[in-house]
């Protein structure tokens, strides 16, 4: 099943499977590390939902939610 990340619950786990947009937006999320193959956890997330923490490749990373809203993952069901 396919989720956006705008729309995990903190603690849930998933593997990028697509990442949307277009030009520097779309670049910037590759060189953070945002790319298909990599799992990303959620940790955290502000009141209103933004912005958002994720671990990914190790590190923690903060995205607001128009950048989270371009990440399809498939959920992990070993939560």
């Amino acid at each position: 099943m396919l989720k956006r990340l705008d729309e995990f619950k903190i603690g849930e786990t998933g593997l990028i499977k697509k990442v949307e947009g277009e030009g520097r937006l779309r670049r910037r999320l590759f060189d953070m590390g945002v790319t298909p193959g990599a799992t990303v956890y959620l940790r955290k997330k502000a009141p209103l939902g933004d912005p958002m923490e994720v671990t990914i490749r190790g590190y923690e990373l903060t995205l607001r939610k128009s950048e989270a809203c371009l990440v399809y993952l498939e959920v992990k069901e070993d939560q």
